[in-house]
């Protein structure tokens, strides 16, 4: 399986490819790198993203995330909300189905974080969890890189 490691503000990550269709994104560097095209365009965007997440837009190329059909819904759904926008895991519940611990499970396993953008689903009172190395912290970090506001942890 192709990956290819690049430098981000909240450490390494690492892209992975399967038949023409990132199927995660990682933290840290991984131990092959492969410079495929999407790959390659992939680690484009992503930097550029960095540098300004409100310039570049969705992600335009495949993903293809391994999970169940809830979590690929929600996943689906997390695509839609705006850079810069936040919404709860409850209201996230309501427009798809299942409850905010659902919501909130399936989010917590989104392979490809960043590219599907899990950061932007928060609790009504606190920023919720995240998988990123630094926690909630990244998932903060986004947060004020896209500009949103959101409510503030303890």
């Amino acid at each position: 399986m192709p990956q290819l490691s690049l430098h981000s503000p909240l450490g390494p990550i690492t892209l992975s490819e399967e038949d023409g269709k990132i199927i995660s994104l990682d933290w840290g560097w991984g131990r092959d790198q492969t410079e495929t095209p999407l790959l390659c365009q992939a680690r484009e965007w992503l930097d550029n993203w960095f540098d300004d997440p409100q310039a570049v837009g969705a992600f335009p190329f495949p993903l293809d995330p391994y999970g169940t059909a809830y979590q690929k819904k929600i996943w689906t759904a997390l695509q839609e909300i705006p850079v810069g926008e936040t919404i709860t895991y409850g209201e996230l519940a309501k427009k798809i189905g299942g409850s905010p611990q659902s919501v909130g499970q399936a989010v917590g396993r989104n392979p490809i974080p960043i590219l599907i953008p899990c950061h932007r689903v928060v609790g009504i009172s606190n920023l919720g969890g995240y998988s990123g190395d630094g926690g909630v912290d990244d998932k903060a970090w986004l947060l004020r890189l896209e500009g949103a506001t959101f409510p503030h942890h303890a």
